[in-house]
């Protein structure tokens, strides 16, 4: 077996349209505003520049308000949960029929960001769920395919094994396909995102973390989008720190490239957990698990991929499409930050009004970062969202 490429291979040089990122650690087309006695420097600052900091950024300064960006790390870095060239997005949603509606609209937004931006960032290349009959993947897809009247095809295994001949389905399994499934391309998404929060004004400072307290002093209102690293800001959201490692392999041939082979999420008697995974389209077939039971921290991660990591992703990933896993090209560990209930956090803090938090995707949030984006600027504008979110309300955990 050929030695792994380790953490960080993925990584995608950053750039910003229209000029550099960094200007003595800020950055921003315009001068940064002067505060004036007892008057905030900026309506809004956020906490956090990956995925969903990024969007909320954009969305806020195009809209006006004075905002600023804070990230630890350097502009697009890999070390958070916004990496790995590719986030599935798909409607029939297993989770939960309530996120349809925010996809319907997320789906929608990512075609206006690449626009806005000029930037290729969703592909749709179909979707196979694959799963025994009583699998709560494929039930919970049917049952908000049904809800929505989304298009899907519920297919048995012959018929699966007919259409898509690479995947290897059990005689006891059955298939659901989506043709609106995908992915998007996460490092591409973010700089999307700051490009058009740098072309409407926002300041971004870079390479240091920050106190809450601190910055509530410049802000009239706060939003926190700190990934895995919500759980040691002292706001007492729950959150478990789960480490995940995302896998590509070398297929034997063009089958296993988009255009040709759909993305996959299947759930199977005898994987620990569901394996999703993509088309090769350049770095070769990706796959993991969704879920690892390894509990970590964001600070003490084990960013190293071993031979225990790799192995069963790859026995499991050559179990549905035999011949996809020839070769090792390399992995990288990321993190989900998993609430109890497995549903976001998007609301005001219960103790503190000014201050936002939009965290906890539980490794399912990526697909809905620019409704999510566009959400907490509506919230922070004081209007009205078009969609029932109570249930991502912080109270559930927290009293005021």
């Amino acid at each position: 077996m050929k030695r792994p490429r380790r953490n960080g291979a993925f990584s995608i040089p950053f750039r910003v349209p229209g000029g550099p990122i960094f200007d003595g650690g800020r950055g921003g087309s315009a001068e940064a505003p002067v505060q004036r006695m007892g008057v905030p420097l900026y309506d809004v600052a956020v906490i956090g520049l990956g995925g969903m900091g990024s969007a909320v950024l954009a969305h806020c300064a195009r809209r006006g308000m004075r905002s600023i960006g804070y990230e630890q790390f350097t502009p697009g870095h890999n070390l958070g949960a916004s990496s790995g060239q590719s986030r599935m997005i798909r409607k029939a949603y297993y989770e939960h029929p309530s996120y349809v509606p925010l996809l319907l609209r997320a789906y929608d937004a990512w075609r206006e960001l690449e626009r806005a931006s000029n930037t290729e960032l969703l592909h749709v290349t179909g979707l196979l769920m694959i799963g025994g009959e009583d699998s709560a993947v494929l039930r919970g897809a049917m049952q908000s395919a049904s809800e929505y009247v989304l298009p899907v095809e519920y297919l048995n295994a012959s018929q699966g094994r007919g259409r898509f001949p690479m995947f290897c389905i059990r005689e006891d399994e059955y298939a659901v396909y989506e043709a609106d499934g995908g992915y998007v391309v996460p490092e591409a998404a973010i700089q999307a995102h700051l490009g058009l929060a740098l072309d409407a004004g926002a300041q971004m400072n870079y390479g240091r973390a920050v106190d809450l307290d601190r910055v509530l002093e410049k802000a009239s209102h706060v939003v926190v989008c700190a990934g895995p690293w919500l759980e040691s800001m002292g706001l007492g959201i729950p959150l478990e720190i789960e480490r995940n490692v995302q896998h590509w392999f070398v297929p034997s041939g063009r089958q296993f490239s988009e255009g040709q082979c759909p993305a996959f999420l299947i759930e199977r008697e005898g994987f620990a957990h569901p394996l999703y995974g993509f088309p090769n389209h350049g770095q070769g077939v990706k796959a993991a698990f969704h879920g690892s039971g390894q509990v970590t921290h964001a600070n003490a991660l084990d960013r190293e991929v071993h031979d225990t990591d790799i192995e069963p992703v790859r026995a499991a990933l050559d179990s549905v499409l035999p011949g996809a896993a020839i070769d090792y090209v390399g992995g990288k560990a990321c993190m989900y930050a998993l609430t109890p209930d497995r549903h976001f956090v998007i609301s005001s803090h219960p103790r503190e009004p000014r201050v936002m938090v939009a965290g906890g995707f539980s490794g399912h949030g990526f697909k809905f970062v620019p409704v999510v984006g566009e959400m907490v600027a509506d919230l922070i504008a004081g209007e009205r969202i078009p969609f029932d979110i109570d249930f991502f309300s912080a109270t559930r955990f927290l009293k005021g």
